[in-house]
This record gives structure tokens, sequence and C-alpha cells, in this order.
């Protein structure tokens, strides 16, 4: 059971970075706690030992064993209350290929945007 007073925990996951930083930044400014993994399996890890996480934020690109479509999938299956969002500064996927009720926004996103999204999901 989360404290409906604490904020969001959302997991960013992004492997550059300044990117990953700014996003964290500006996602603390929109009143969320933020975890932060470079890749698909410290994402599994924070997983496991922080059950608080409500919101996946991956990019699509991913170095490892797992690209961030299929990280969003795996999580869908092992934590299925999470919610997934997904971006890509290369990428549109196909229809089909996303999580079912998960989002998508193309790089560059408007911050805002994806916060409002965010609280959205998360309320």
């Amino acid at each position: 059971m989360h404290d409906k007073n604490a904020s969001p925990v959302v997991l960013i996951v992004e492997d550059e970075g300044l990117v990953r930083m700014a996003t964290s930044d500006d996602l603390i400014d929109a009143g969320f706690s933020v975890l932060e993994a470079a890749d698909a399996d410290e994402a599994i890890r924070l997983l496991e030992t922080h059950p608080e996480i409500v919101i996946l934020l991956t990019d699509i690109d991913l170095p490892g064993s797992m690209d961030g479509i299929r990280l969003a999938h795996a999580v869908r299956e092992r934590w299925p209350p999470v919610k997934l969002v997904l971006v890509s500064g290369h990428q549109s996927p196909a229809a089909g290929a996303l999580p079912s009720d998960s989002a998508f926004f193309a790089k560059p996103y408007d911050i805002a945007t994806v916060s409002q999204a965010l609280w959205q999901m998360s309320a």
C-alpha cells in the first residue's frame, strides 16, 4: 500500500547520462520521486528492490540485454501494476509492438506534456 501523499516514484531508464539527469531534474521539479537506471538490467534490479515504483519511463534504444520495448514487456509481465511510458528519438514503434496500456512519446518531447501524462497514470 503506498501513501497517497507521497510523490509517485518514476524509474527513468536512459543510457545517455545527460538526458537521464535532465529528465530526472524535470520530473523532480514536477513533483515526482525519481530513480535512475542506465540499462534494462539495472532497471530490473531497481524494480526488484523498490516496490514503490509506479511508473517506468524508458528509452527504446538501450544497450545491453534488452531494448526498451522488451523491457516494457518484461515489466508488464512481472509487475503488472507499473505504468509504462516509452520514448525514442529514432523510432516510432509499430502498433501492437508496445504492451497494452502504455504510452509513447517521440523525442524531443515536451516535459510538461509527459509529466501531465505521468500524473494521470499515477492517480
